[in-house]
């Protein structure tokens, strides 16, 4: 009489965890990636010398 043993559930754990870090991971490099730009530019970024430019260019109508 053979009995068929159920596969463990171990097997393919390493593979199953390291796709799902790996896909992480390269998701944190890219998110890390993209923010140093928008820190340098509100780093130095003065909103009122923008807004002083677009009212006087004419773009907005209420505020003059």
């Amino acid at each position: 009489m053979s009995t068929a043993f159920a596969k463990s559930q171990m097997h393919g754990l390493l593979s199953k965890r390291l796709r799902f870090h790996i896909v992480g991971a390269f998701m944190f490099a890219v998110a890390e990636r993209r923010k140093k730009p928008y820190a340098d530019f509100y780093r130095n970024h003065d909103s009122m010398k923008d807004f002083e430019e677009m009212r006087k260019a004419g773009i907005f109508q209420s505020a003059k």
